[in-house]
């Protein structure tokens, strides 16, 4: 197999199990992918101004300002005046953001965990082991 067919099968598997665990998780917020991809981005950022946020998830400033809005409407960002630039508008995590995040990675975490159990053995265990560190380095 050369890189090419590996690259696609990489590519077709991961995307399969992403949406597996999206539909695996409650999305009882009635959030879109690209609502929790900024909430999680507005975390991990600290704090972030909505055009740089747009920038990351690709989408324009008139879309990502919708998605602030909606966040802010529902109490998972806050939004305050850029102590250096009055006109810029910094967007940073509430409280009950912070929990919705950390609810949705834990059931997804946990779905995966039970379905590594049930369906591997240890030596497939060990290679998703091996696997997980090949990945890693891709991303970086």
């Amino acid at each position: 197999m050369n890189e090419n067919e590996i690259a696609e099968n990489l590519q077709v598997v991961i995307s399969r199990l992403i949406k597996l665990l999206r539909s695996e998780t409650k999305n009882d917020e009635m959030l879109s992918l690209t609502e929790r991809s900024t909430l999680a981005q507005i975390l991990q950022n600290g704090e972030i101004l909505p055009s740089a946020l747009a920038l990351i998830e690709k989408v324009s400033n008139q879309s990502m300002s919708q998605t602030v809005n909606k966040l802010l409407r529902h109490g998972y960002i806050r939004k305050t005046v850029s102590g250096e630039d009055k006109r810029k508008v910094i967007v940073t995590v509430t409280t009950a953001g912070k929990k919705l995040i950390e609810k949705k990675r834990h059931e997804k975490e946990e779905w995966l965990a039970k379905s590594i159990t049930d369906k591997t053995t240890q030596k497939e265990k060990q290679i998703l082991i091996q696997a997980t560190q090949v990945l890693t380095k891709l991303i970086k």
